[in-house]
């Protein structure tokens, strides 16, 4: 069977007020042609097709006219929800999305409820994004340190892969889709994703993977990574560029494979595609600002703009009116406080990330009352969101 694997579209996504659900469209154009050139006969996507639970009308309808036009190949499409996506308006869309050949599981269901597909020889167990708190018990959140913790969420994901992992067989083409944080991924981040949710804490070790499958599918990690051998596993990267911490040369776009049963899939392309705008960060000193205009000016996508010196809201604004394609400013004022300049920004659990930013803002530590607070209003808007 050959597939194409896909992940992370964030139909819906808007950067500094503009949204790029034009050039995410674009993109999927792209992949119907690969589809029909390749003669794929399955689309994965590995998760995050829309950037946020409240779904634009826009790009509700550039989801169903691509699916519409994926039909009309005669291609299914298989996939899971992730962290961005609105989980209980896909569950609902189930009767709708089969009209066109699409499975997308929005909540994790174990191998005895249907967590495992069968597709002719294929068998596809699905896992949509898990976060700690909807993994671990919330006491076991308050009781334990940041590593206990991550040994818990490993632990339990270990297990939910172990049951996924009964529904695979040596006669069958056993393909994994899900959407996590592996170790050892997060050396490779681009910075499109909050280091909370992509690094160490709560991630999977690739031991934990079932060998029993052929290929795994990941999405979540922005750039385009191949992360075990033994199962295959890649991220195949997002469509276009999201954030200007990605990179412009970043590889994303898909992988192209051949699943067949008994064996490790066979991966024909790592395709690594240029589909929208670029993105980049540009970083001037205030005296080379007048020098360098031209080559901002010139920029064929979407700035940011970093200017070492004293803020000045003036300055911002008239470069900002000036260039259209210019969508932020900031100032960056020298620290010379020891390691300030290191280039590489440690991944923290999002507790420590707080504890953090209260202790370089405050010149102290927080009370223990206050990251109690924290952690509560933490786990209600994490529950909001998991209810919307």
């Amino acid at each position: 069977m050959r597939i194409l694997h896909t992940a992370d579209w964030h139909l819906g996504k808007t950067l500094k007020g503009v949204d790029r659900t034009p050039e995410i469209a674009a993109a999927l154009e792209e992949v119907l042609k690969i589809v029909e050139e390749e003669r794929v006969e399955l689309l994965v996507a590995a998760g995050d097709l829309f950037d946020r639970p409240q779904v634009p009308a826009e790009a509700e309808a550039v989801f169903f006219d691509f699916l519409m036009r994926l039909k009309e190949l005669g291609v299914p499409l298989l996939g899971v929800a992730g962290n961005h996506d609105p989980r209980a308006r896909i569950a609902a869309w189930r009767g709708v999305l089969g009209l066109f050949g699409a499975e997308i599981e929005a909540e994790l269901r174990f191998f005895e409820e249907g967590g495992v597909r069968e597709r002719g020889a294929l068998r596809a167990a699905l896992l949509p994004f898990l976060s700690e708190r909807r993994l671990v018990k919330a006491a076991e959140l308050m009781e334990k340190d940041v590593g206990e913790q991550q040994l818990a969420y490993a632990e339990r994901m270990r297990k939910v892969l172990e049951n996924l992992a009964r529904g695979f067989s040596p006669r069958t083409a056993n393909l994994l889709v899900g959407h996590l944080t592996l170790e050892g991924a997060n050396l490779k981040l681009g910075g499109g994703e909050f280091t909370f949710y992509v690094g160490n804490s709560y991630a999977v070790p690739a031991e934990a993977l079932p060998t029993g499958a052929g290929y795994v599918a990941l999405g979540h990690i922005h750039r385009q990574q191949r992360v075990s051998d033994a199962p295959l596993a890649y991220y195949a990267g997002s469509l276009i560029q999201l954030d200007f911490g990605e990179g412009e040369d970043a590889p994303r776009g898909a992988i192209l494979l051949e699943l067949e049963p008994g064996r490790p899939a066979r991966v024909l392309e790592e395709i690594q595609a240029r589909w929208g705008k670029p993105l980049k960060t540009f970083r001037f000193s205030l005296e080379e600002l007048e020098r360098r205009a031209l080559e901002l000016e010139r920029f064929p996508g979407y700035a940011k703009l970093a200017l070492k010196g004293r803020p000045d809201p003036v300055l911002r604004e008239r470069l900002l009116s000036e260039n259209p394609h210019l969508l932020e400013v900031v100032f960056e004022v020298e620290d010379a406080r020891e390691g300030s300049g290191s280039a590489e920004a440690e991944v923290l659990g999002v507790e420590e990330a707080y504890r953090r930013y209260h202790e370089e803002t405050y010149g102290e530590a927080p009370e223990e009352a206050l990251i109690r607070a924290f952690r509560r209003a933490r786990e209600e808007a994490e529950d909001a969101a998991a209810s919307a």
